[in-house]
Protein backbone atom coordinates (compact mmCIF):
# COMPACT_ATOMS: atom_id res chain seq x y z
CA UNK A 1 0.00 0.00 0.00
CA UNK A 2 3.02 2.07 0.94
CA UNK A 3 4.65 1.85 -2.77
CA UNK A 4 1.70 2.60 -4.68
CA UNK A 5 0.88 5.87 -2.38
CA UNK A 6 4.45 6.69 -3.27
CA UNK A 7 3.98 5.64 -6.83
CA UNK A 8 1.21 7.53 -6.90
CA UNK A 9 2.59 11.12 -5.45
CA UNK A 10 5.58 10.77 -7.76
CA UNK A 11 3.48 10.67 -10.47
CA UNK A 12 1.34 13.42 -9.77
CA UNK A 13 4.18 15.21 -9.21
CA UNK A 14 5.84 14.85 -12.37
CA UNK A 15 2.74 16.01 -14.57
CA UNK A 16 2.56 19.37 -12.69
CA UNK A 17 5.86 19.88 -13.14
CA UNK A 18 5.50 19.19 -16.98
CA UNK A 19 2.09 21.36 -17.09
CA UNK A 20 3.87 24.31 -15.01
CA UNK A 21 7.14 23.76 -17.53
CA UNK A 22 4.34 24.25 -20.25
CA UNK A 23 3.05 27.44 -18.90
CA UNK A 24 6.60 28.90 -18.37
CA UNK A 25 7.47 27.99 -22.11
CA UNK A 26 3.89 29.61 -23.05
CA UNK A 27 5.00 32.46 -20.88
CA UNK A 28 8.98 32.82 -22.17
CA UNK A 29 7.14 32.90 -25.86
CA UNK A 30 4.62 35.51 -25.00
CA UNK A 31 7.35 37.18 -23.18
CA UNK A 32 9.71 36.79 -26.11
CA UNK A 33 7.12 38.24 -28.60
CA UNK A 34 5.84 40.92 -26.54
CA UNK A 35 9.69 42.22 -26.16
CA UNK A 36 9.98 41.94 -29.95
CA UNK A 37 7.07 43.95 -30.45
CA UNK A 38 7.98 46.34 -27.86
CA UNK A 39 11.38 46.62 -29.71
CA UNK A 40 9.38 47.08 -32.82
CA UNK A 41 7.26 49.66 -31.29
CA UNK A 42 10.78 51.38 -30.40
CA UNK A 43 12.17 51.28 -34.13
CA UNK A 44 8.72 52.50 -35.50
CA UNK A 45 8.59 55.50 -32.51
CA UNK A 46 12.15 56.05 -33.98
CA UNK A 47 11.93 56.29 -37.59
CA UNK A 48 8.48 58.15 -37.09
CA UNK A 49 9.63 60.57 -34.26
CA UNK A 50 13.31 61.64 -36.73
CA UNK A 51 11.07 61.87 -39.67
CA UNK A 52 9.30 64.33 -38.08
CA UNK A 53 11.81 66.20 -36.56
CA UNK A 54 13.43 66.71 -39.66
CA UNK A 55 10.42 67.87 -41.37
CA UNK A 56 9.68 70.32 -38.60
CA UNK A 57 13.64 71.36 -38.07
CA UNK A 58 15.29 69.70 -40.81
CA UNK A 59 16.37 73.58 -42.59
CA UNK A 60 19.24 75.64 -42.03
CA UNK A 61 19.21 79.91 -43.59
CA UNK A 62 23.12 80.10 -44.91
CA UNK A 63 24.65 83.43 -46.28
CA UNK A 64 26.04 82.69 -49.30
CA UNK A 65 27.68 85.63 -51.51
CA UNK A 66 24.50 87.57 -51.85
CA UNK A 67 22.03 85.69 -51.37
CA UNK A 68 20.32 83.86 -48.30
CA UNK A 69 20.27 80.07 -48.77
CA UNK A 70 17.58 77.47 -47.37
CA UNK A 71 19.02 73.75 -46.80
CA UNK A 72 16.75 70.94 -45.89
CA UNK A 73 16.77 67.43 -45.61
CA UNK A 74 13.75 65.16 -46.04
CA UNK A 75 13.67 61.39 -46.30
CA UNK A 76 12.42 60.25 -49.41
CA UNK A 77 12.25 56.63 -51.25
CA UNK A 78 14.18 58.22 -54.70
CA UNK A 79 17.26 59.62 -53.48
CA UNK A 80 18.17 63.30 -55.18
CA UNK A 81 19.14 67.18 -55.08
CA UNK A 82 16.59 70.18 -55.92
CA UNK A 83 17.05 73.73 -56.39
CA UNK A 84 14.24 75.63 -56.32
CA UNK A 85 14.42 78.96 -58.06
CA UNK A 86 11.31 80.33 -57.25
CA UNK A 87 9.48 81.32 -59.21
CA UNK A 88 10.31 79.52 -62.19
CA UNK A 89 10.40 76.26 -61.28
CA UNK A 90 13.00 73.80 -59.97
CA UNK A 91 16.05 71.55 -61.07
CA UNK A 92 16.21 68.16 -60.18
CA UNK A 93 19.48 66.12 -60.06
CA UNK A 94 20.48 62.54 -59.44
CA UNK A 95 23.28 62.64 -57.11
CA UNK A 96 23.03 59.93 -54.81
CA UNK A 97 20.97 56.60 -54.54
CA UNK A 98 20.41 56.75 -50.79
CA UNK A 99 16.65 58.01 -50.00
CA UNK A 100 17.32 61.29 -49.36
CA UNK A 101 16.49 64.43 -50.46
CA UNK A 102 18.59 67.41 -50.12
CA UNK A 103 17.01 71.08 -51.42
CA UNK A 104 18.42 74.07 -51.71
CA UNK A 105 16.12 77.31 -51.95
CA UNK A 106 17.83 81.09 -52.51
CA UNK A 107 14.56 82.80 -49.84
CA UNK A 108 16.03 86.08 -50.42
CA UNK A 109 18.82 88.58 -51.82
CA UNK A 110 20.35 90.96 -49.69
CA UNK A 111 20.19 94.30 -51.72
CA UNK A 112 23.18 95.71 -50.10
CA UNK A 113 25.68 92.57 -50.55
CA UNK A 114 24.58 92.65 -54.60
CA UNK A 115 24.76 96.52 -55.12
CA UNK A 116 28.27 96.26 -53.47
CA UNK A 117 28.88 93.44 -56.07
CA UNK A 118 28.05 95.11 -58.62
CA UNK A 119 29.88 98.44 -57.91
CA UNK A 120 33.26 96.84 -56.80
CA UNK A 121 34.92 94.14 -58.52
CA UNK A 122 37.03 93.36 -55.16
CA UNK A 123 33.63 92.70 -53.65
CA UNK A 124 33.15 89.93 -56.32
CA UNK A 125 36.74 88.10 -55.48
CA UNK A 126 36.27 88.43 -52.03
CA UNK A 127 32.36 86.90 -52.18
CA UNK A 128 34.01 84.08 -54.71
CA UNK A 129 36.65 83.60 -52.25
CA UNK A 130 33.99 82.88 -49.34
CA UNK A 131 31.75 81.07 -51.04
CA UNK A 132 33.31 77.65 -50.55
CA UNK A 133 33.89 78.41 -46.79
CA UNK A 134 29.88 79.53 -46.26
CA UNK A 135 28.66 76.23 -49.02
CA UNK A 136 30.70 74.20 -46.19
CA UNK A 137 29.37 75.92 -43.63
CA UNK A 138 25.91 75.68 -44.32
CA UNK A 139 26.48 71.76 -45.06
CA UNK A 140 27.61 71.07 -41.60
CA UNK A 141 25.11 73.40 -39.74
CA UNK A 142 22.49 71.31 -41.93
CA UNK A 143 23.84 67.95 -40.77
CA UNK A 144 24.25 68.57 -37.29
CA UNK A 145 21.15 70.53 -36.99
CA UNK A 146 19.12 67.59 -38.93
CA UNK A 147 20.71 65.06 -36.43
CA UNK A 148 19.60 67.13 -33.54
CA UNK A 149 16.04 67.42 -34.74
CA UNK A 150 15.47 63.91 -35.91
CA UNK A 151 16.75 62.79 -32.08
CA UNK A 152 14.76 65.07 -30.36
CA UNK A 153 11.52 64.18 -32.74
CA UNK A 154 12.36 60.69 -32.10
CA UNK A 155 12.50 60.75 -27.94
CA UNK A 156 9.88 63.09 -28.29
CA UNK A 157 7.66 60.44 -29.84
CA UNK A 158 8.93 57.53 -27.59
CA UNK A 159 7.75 59.28 -24.23
CA UNK A 160 4.79 60.46 -25.96
CA UNK A 161 3.72 55.94 -27.08
CA UNK A 162 5.60 54.34 -24.08
CA UNK A 163 6.43 56.84 -20.94
CA UNK A 164 9.40 55.54 -20.64
CA UNK A 165 12.83 57.41 -20.36
CA UNK A 166 14.52 54.27 -21.56
CA UNK A 167 13.05 53.61 -24.33
CA UNK A 168 12.46 57.17 -25.68
CA UNK A 169 16.30 57.13 -25.86
CA UNK A 170 15.86 54.31 -27.69
CA UNK A 171 13.78 55.83 -30.05
CA UNK A 172 16.40 58.93 -30.21
CA UNK A 173 19.27 56.72 -30.46
CA UNK A 174 17.59 54.29 -33.87
CA UNK A 175 16.83 57.72 -35.30
CA UNK A 176 20.56 58.70 -34.77
CA UNK A 177 22.03 55.76 -36.48
CA UNK A 178 19.15 55.00 -39.26
CA UNK A 179 19.68 59.11 -39.82
CA UNK A 180 23.75 58.47 -40.17
CA UNK A 181 23.41 55.17 -41.84
CA UNK A 182 21.55 56.70 -45.11
CA UNK A 183 24.37 59.70 -44.86
CA UNK A 184 27.10 57.49 -45.09
CA UNK A 185 25.01 55.80 -48.27
CA UNK A 186 24.69 59.28 -50.04
CA UNK A 187 28.36 60.20 -49.30
CA UNK A 188 29.21 56.61 -51.00
CA UNK A 189 27.26 57.00 -53.80
CA UNK A 190 27.57 60.89 -54.46
CA UNK A 191 27.70 61.25 -58.18
CA UNK A 192 29.25 64.91 -59.39
CA UNK A 193 28.56 64.22 -62.99
CA UNK A 194 24.80 64.24 -62.16
CA UNK A 195 25.37 68.13 -62.30
CA UNK A 196 25.01 68.26 -65.81
CA UNK A 197 21.99 66.18 -66.22
CA UNK A 198 19.39 68.06 -64.66
CA UNK A 199 15.40 67.37 -64.72
CA UNK A 200 13.38 71.12 -65.42
CA UNK A 201 10.03 71.26 -63.63
CA UNK A 202 7.89 74.49 -63.60
CA UNK A 203 8.55 77.79 -66.03
CA UNK A 204 11.65 76.67 -66.70
CA UNK A 205 10.68 73.18 -67.67
CA UNK A 206 10.92 74.97 -71.27
CA UNK A 207 14.49 76.08 -71.03
CA UNK A 208 15.98 72.75 -72.85
CA UNK A 209 13.45 73.52 -75.62
CA UNK A 210 14.73 76.88 -76.18
CA UNK A 211 18.55 76.73 -75.34
CA UNK A 212 19.05 73.50 -75.47
CA UNK A 213 21.36 71.69 -73.07
CA UNK A 214 24.57 73.10 -71.40
CA UNK A 215 26.85 70.59 -73.96
CA UNK A 216 24.71 71.98 -76.98
CA UNK A 217 25.38 75.58 -76.02
CA UNK A 218 29.13 75.00 -75.50
CA UNK A 219 29.26 73.00 -78.60
CA UNK A 220 27.32 75.16 -80.98
CA UNK A 221 30.17 78.02 -79.20
CA UNK A 222 33.00 76.11 -80.19
CA UNK A 223 32.19 75.23 -83.54
CA UNK A 224 31.18 79.27 -84.12
CA UNK A 225 34.76 79.82 -83.21
CA UNK A 226 36.09 77.64 -85.04
CA UNK A 227 34.12 79.10 -88.46
CA UNK A 228 35.01 82.61 -87.29
CA UNK A 229 38.69 81.31 -87.41
CA UNK A 230 38.11 79.57 -90.88
CA UNK A 231 36.16 82.60 -92.36
CA UNK A 232 38.59 84.94 -91.66
CA UNK A 233 41.52 82.52 -92.45
CA UNK A 234 40.10 81.95 -95.67
CA UNK A 235 39.15 85.50 -96.89
CA UNK A 236 42.70 86.16 -95.96
CA UNK A 237 43.97 83.77 -98.50
CA UNK A 238 41.88 84.54 -101.27
CA UNK A 239 43.10 88.49 -100.76
CA UNK A 240 46.64 87.76 -100.79
CA UNK A 241 46.29 85.30 -103.60
CA UNK A 242 44.41 87.70 -105.22
CA UNK A 243 45.53 91.01 -104.48
CA UNK A 244 48.02 93.00 -107.31
CA UNK A 245 48.57 94.99 -104.22
CA UNK A 246 52.15 94.39 -102.36
CA UNK A 247 52.41 90.80 -100.86
CA UNK A 248 54.96 91.59 -98.01
CA UNK A 249 56.22 88.06 -98.02
CA UNK A 250 58.38 86.94 -95.26
CA UNK A 251 61.60 88.73 -95.18
CA UNK A 252 64.06 91.11 -92.93
CA UNK A 253 63.05 93.90 -94.47
CA UNK A 254 59.15 93.86 -93.43
CA UNK A 255 57.97 94.06 -89.39
CA UNK A 256 54.59 92.20 -89.11
CA UNK A 257 52.26 93.61 -86.18
CA UNK A 258 48.70 92.37 -85.26
CA UNK A 259 46.88 95.26 -83.57
CA UNK A 260 43.33 94.24 -81.91
CA UNK A 261 41.82 95.45 -78.99
CA UNK A 262 38.95 95.53 -76.45
CA UNK A 263 38.34 91.75 -76.39
CA UNK A 264 36.45 92.28 -73.23
CA UNK A 265 35.76 88.49 -72.18
CA UNK A 266 34.84 87.10 -75.38
CA UNK A 267 36.51 83.45 -75.78
CA UNK A 268 35.64 83.69 -79.70
CA UNK A 269 38.58 86.36 -80.17
CA UNK A 270 41.25 83.94 -79.00
CA UNK A 271 40.30 81.89 -82.85
CA UNK A 272 40.37 84.89 -84.40
CA UNK A 273 43.85 86.37 -83.11
CA UNK A 274 45.41 82.74 -82.87
CA UNK A 275 44.56 82.29 -86.77
CA UNK A 276 45.86 85.86 -88.26
CA UNK A 277 49.05 85.54 -86.65
CA UNK A 278 49.57 82.68 -87.95
CA UNK A 279 47.83 83.71 -91.49
CA UNK A 280 50.24 86.73 -91.99
CA UNK A 281 52.85 85.65 -90.17
CA UNK A 282 52.39 88.36 -87.27
CA UNK A 283 56.00 89.05 -85.67
CA UNK A 284 54.37 91.35 -82.75
CA UNK A 285 50.97 91.08 -81.47
CA UNK A 286 49.70 94.77 -80.16
CA UNK A 287 47.00 94.82 -77.84
CA UNK A 288 45.42 98.28 -76.84
CA UNK A 289 43.19 97.15 -73.93
CA UNK A 290 40.37 96.01 -72.29
CA UNK A 291 40.99 92.63 -72.26
CA UNK A 292 38.29 91.86 -69.01
CA UNK A 293 34.86 92.94 -68.47
CA UNK A 294 35.09 93.80 -64.74
CA UNK A 295 38.84 93.43 -64.21
CA UNK A 296 37.96 90.50 -61.04
CA UNK A 297 40.40 87.93 -60.07
CA UNK A 298 37.48 85.45 -61.70
CA UNK A 299 38.74 86.86 -65.04
CA UNK A 300 42.30 86.53 -64.40
CA UNK A 301 42.82 83.24 -66.39
CA UNK A 302 41.27 84.43 -69.34
CA UNK A 303 44.67 85.90 -69.93
CA UNK A 304 46.35 82.32 -69.79
CA UNK A 305 45.08 82.61 -73.57
CA UNK A 306 48.18 84.81 -74.20
CA UNK A 307 50.50 82.63 -73.33
CA UNK A 308 49.69 80.20 -76.22
CA UNK A 309 50.43 82.61 -78.98
CA UNK A 310 53.64 82.05 -80.01
CA UNK A 311 55.38 85.97 -80.00
CA UNK A 312 55.43 88.37 -78.05
CA UNK A 313 52.24 90.22 -76.94
CA UNK A 314 52.94 93.85 -76.10
CA UNK A 315 49.61 95.19 -73.98
CA UNK A 316 48.36 98.24 -71.74
CA UNK A 317 45.84 98.89 -69.58
CA UNK A 318 42.21 99.52 -70.56
CA UNK A 319 39.67 101.00 -68.43
CA UNK A 320 37.70 97.43 -67.77
CA UNK A 321 40.98 96.18 -66.75
CA UNK A 322 42.53 95.93 -63.07
CA UNK A 323 46.04 95.85 -61.84
CA UNK A 324 45.20 92.04 -61.04
CA UNK A 325 44.81 91.85 -64.68
CA UNK A 326 48.00 93.72 -65.46
CA UNK A 327 49.40 91.21 -62.94
CA UNK A 328 47.97 87.84 -64.79
CA UNK A 329 48.94 89.89 -67.96
CA UNK A 330 52.64 90.10 -67.10
CA UNK A 331 52.32 86.66 -65.89
CA UNK A 332 52.31 85.25 -69.22
CA UNK A 333 56.11 84.49 -71.07
CA UNK A 334 55.57 86.00 -73.97
CA UNK A 335 54.17 89.17 -72.86
CA UNK A 336 55.48 92.91 -72.65
CA UNK A 337 53.24 95.27 -70.41
CA UNK A 338 53.85 98.56 -70.75
CA UNK A 339 52.71 101.16 -68.07
CA UNK A 340 54.65 104.40 -68.69
CA UNK A 341 57.57 102.67 -70.67
CA UNK A 342 59.43 102.48 -73.47
CA UNK A 343 60.97 98.83 -74.82
CA UNK A 344 61.72 97.55 -78.06
CA UNK A 345 59.72 94.85 -78.86
CA UNK A 346 60.41 92.69 -82.34
CA UNK A 347 62.50 95.38 -83.67
CA UNK A 348 60.12 98.65 -83.41
CA UNK A 349 60.51 100.69 -80.21
CA UNK A 350 57.52 101.15 -78.06
CA UNK A 351 56.15 103.41 -75.45
CA UNK A 352 53.12 101.90 -73.75
CA UNK A 353 50.50 103.39 -70.81
CA UNK A 354 47.73 101.64 -68.92
CA UNK A 355 44.75 103.78 -68.68
CA UNK A 356 44.51 105.94 -65.00
CA UNK A 357 40.67 105.04 -64.80
CA UNK A 358 39.07 101.42 -63.74
CA UNK A 359 35.21 101.86 -64.56
CA UNK A 360 33.77 99.22 -62.84
CA UNK A 361 34.73 99.84 -59.54
CA UNK A 362 31.92 102.66 -58.97
CA UNK A 363 33.25 103.41 -55.72
CA UNK A 364 36.34 104.84 -57.13
CA UNK A 365 37.10 108.64 -57.58
CA UNK A 366 38.26 108.19 -61.74
CA UNK A 367 40.32 110.98 -63.19
CA UNK A 368 38.10 113.06 -65.76
CA UNK A 369 38.54 113.69 -69.33
CA UNK A 370 41.15 116.60 -68.66
CA UNK A 371 43.50 114.36 -66.12
CA UNK A 372 43.70 111.93 -68.25
CA UNK A 373 45.03 114.70 -71.27
CA UNK A 374 47.56 115.98 -68.84
CA UNK A 375 48.82 112.93 -68.02
CA UNK A 376 48.87 112.14 -71.19
CA UNK A 377 50.74 115.52 -72.17
CA UNK A 378 53.24 114.64 -69.48
CA UNK A 379 53.89 110.88 -70.58
CA UNK A 380 54.26 112.66 -74.36
CA UNK A 381 56.78 115.25 -72.59
CA UNK A 382 58.84 112.41 -71.59
CA UNK A 383 59.07 110.79 -74.77
CA UNK A 384 59.88 113.66 -76.59
CA UNK A 385 62.89 114.55 -74.04
CA UNK A 386 63.65 111.04 -73.56
CA UNK A 387 67.56 109.19 -75.13
CA UNK A 388 65.05 106.68 -77.78
CA UNK A 389 63.34 107.20 -80.48
CA UNK A 390 59.59 105.83 -80.65
CA UNK A 391 57.95 104.39 -83.17
CA UNK A 392 54.81 103.21 -82.19
CA UNK A 393 52.94 104.60 -78.98
CA UNK A 394 50.27 102.22 -77.48
CA UNK A 395 47.64 104.18 -75.01
CA UNK A 396 43.98 102.85 -74.51
CA UNK A 397 41.83 105.65 -75.49
CA UNK A 398 42.21 109.30 -77.60
CA UNK A 399 42.26 111.37 -74.97
CA UNK A 400 45.66 110.45 -73.53
CA UNK A 401 46.98 109.17 -76.85
CA UNK A 402 46.39 112.73 -78.43
CA UNK A 403 48.91 115.09 -76.26
CA UNK A 404 51.41 112.31 -78.90
CA UNK A 405 50.61 114.21 -82.13
CA UNK A 406 54.32 115.33 -83.74
CA UNK A 407 55.95 113.10 -81.12
CA UNK A 408 55.90 109.78 -82.47
CA UNK A 409 54.93 108.71 -86.08
CA UNK A 410 52.09 106.25 -84.57
CA UNK A 411 49.37 106.43 -82.09
CA UNK A 412 47.62 103.22 -81.92
CA UNK A 413 44.37 103.08 -79.26
CA UNK A 414 41.28 101.54 -78.59
CA UNK A 415 38.05 102.11 -76.22
CA UNK A 416 36.06 103.49 -79.01
CA UNK A 417 34.36 99.70 -80.86
CA UNK A 418 34.85 101.48 -84.19
CA UNK A 419 37.62 102.02 -86.19
CA UNK A 420 39.02 105.23 -87.31
CA UNK A 421 42.41 106.69 -88.50
CA UNK A 422 43.71 110.37 -89.05
CA UNK A 423 46.99 112.02 -90.40
CA UNK A 424 47.52 114.89 -88.53
CA UNK A 425 49.36 118.32 -90.07
CA UNK A 426 52.55 117.32 -87.50
CA UNK A 427 52.89 114.10 -89.30
CA UNK A 428 51.22 111.77 -86.69
CA UNK A 429 49.21 108.44 -87.46
CA UNK A 430 46.28 107.97 -85.17
CA UNK A 431 45.20 104.60 -85.42
CA UNK A 432 41.65 103.78 -83.31
CA UNK A 433 41.48 99.64 -83.48
CA UNK A 434 37.61 98.72 -83.08
CA UNK A 435 36.70 95.61 -80.99
CA UNK A 436 38.52 92.75 -82.19
CA UNK A 437 35.88 91.11 -79.38
CA UNK A 438 32.64 92.20 -80.87
CA UNK A 439 32.65 94.86 -77.71
CA UNK A 440 32.73 91.51 -75.40
CA UNK A 441 30.53 89.47 -74.42
CA UNK A 442 27.78 92.26 -74.95
CA UNK A 443 28.01 91.30 -78.50
CA UNK A 444 26.73 88.02 -77.61
CA UNK A 445 23.27 89.54 -76.71
CA UNK A 446 21.02 89.42 -80.08
CA UNK A 447 18.62 91.79 -78.79
CA UNK A 448 21.32 94.52 -80.51
CA UNK A 449 19.89 95.58 -83.88
CA UNK A 450 23.05 95.70 -85.42
CA UNK A 451 25.65 92.62 -84.42
CA UNK A 452 29.85 94.54 -83.23
CA UNK A 453 31.68 93.69 -85.71
CA UNK A 454 34.60 91.62 -85.04
CA UNK A 455 38.02 94.48 -86.38
CA UNK A 456 41.91 93.54 -86.16
CA UNK A 457 44.63 95.15 -88.65
CA UNK A 458 47.71 93.51 -89.55
CA UNK A 459 50.60 96.55 -89.95
CA UNK A 460 53.49 96.26 -91.99
CA UNK A 461 56.64 98.56 -90.85
CA UNK A 462 59.67 99.09 -92.66
CA UNK A 463 62.24 97.01 -90.65
CA UNK A 464 65.08 99.90 -91.64
CA UNK A 465 63.18 103.26 -90.71
CA UNK A 466 60.40 101.31 -88.22
CA UNK A 467 57.48 103.60 -90.53
CA UNK A 468 54.29 101.95 -91.51
CA UNK A 469 54.36 101.38 -94.86
CA UNK A 470 50.92 99.57 -95.27
CA UNK A 471 47.88 97.88 -93.61
CA UNK A 472 45.52 95.23 -93.72
CA UNK A 473 42.10 96.02 -92.08
CA UNK A 474 40.15 92.50 -91.14
CA UNK A 475 36.38 92.77 -90.46
CA UNK A 476 34.26 89.72 -89.61
CA UNK A 477 30.57 90.03 -89.23
CA UNK A 478 28.88 90.01 -85.41
CA UNK A 479 27.02 87.45 -83.75
CA UNK A 480 25.07 85.64 -86.03
CA UNK A 481 26.65 87.01 -88.98
CA UNK A 482 29.03 84.92 -91.87
CA UNK A 483 30.80 88.08 -93.57
CA UNK A 484 34.17 89.00 -93.77
CA UNK A 485 36.38 91.36 -95.62
CA UNK A 486 40.24 92.40 -95.83
CA UNK A 487 41.13 95.99 -97.08
CA UNK A 488 44.78 97.17 -97.52
CA UNK A 489 45.30 100.55 -97.12
CA UNK A 490 49.07 102.04 -98.27
CA UNK A 491 50.03 104.80 -96.01
CA UNK A 492 50.98 108.41 -97.78
CA UNK A 493 53.56 110.57 -97.36
CA UNK A 494 52.74 112.53 -94.52
CA UNK A 495 54.09 115.60 -95.75
CA UNK A 496 52.28 115.35 -99.00
CA UNK A 497 48.82 114.23 -97.17
CA UNK A 498 47.21 115.76 -94.21
CA UNK A 499 44.56 115.75 -91.88
CA UNK A 500 43.08 113.11 -93.74
CA UNK A 501 40.31 111.55 -91.81
CA UNK A 502 39.94 107.79 -93.40
CA UNK A 503 41.98 106.54 -96.18
CA UNK A 504 40.50 105.43 -99.78
CA UNK A 505 39.74 102.06 -99.68
CA UNK A 506 42.46 100.41 -102.35
CA UNK A 507 41.14 96.86 -102.73
CA UNK A 508 39.36 94.39 -100.93
CA UNK A 509 38.42 90.94 -100.73
CA UNK A 510 34.88 89.61 -99.71
CA UNK A 511 33.28 86.40 -99.69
Amino acid sequence: MLSQIRAFDFRGALDRSRASLGRSRAALARWRTGRLWRWGCVVVAGLLGGWLGLALGGQVVTPIGPADVTFSLSPQWHGETVVDVAPLGQLAFDTHTAPLRIEAAITEIRSSAAQEMFTDPEAIDRMAAGIGADLTSGVTALVLRSLLAATLGAALMGLLLFRNAWRALASAATSVVVLAGIGGVAALTFNPSAIVQPRFTGLIGEAPAVVGSVDDVVGRFTEYQEQLAGLVGNVAMIYQATSSLPTYEEDESVIRVLHVSDIQLNPASWSIIGTLREQYGADVIVDSGDLTERGSAAEDVFADEIGKLDVPYVWVRGQHDSVGTQRAVEAQPNAVVLDGDTEEVGGLTFFGAGDPRFVPDATRLNPDEADVRELGEKQAASVEGGDTDVDVAVLHTQTQARPFDGVVPLALAGNEHTRSTELTQEGTRFLVQGSTGGAGLSGLDHGTDRPTPYQASVLYFDAETGRLQARDDIDLGGVGLTSAQVERHIEEDPDRVVGEEEETEEEEATP
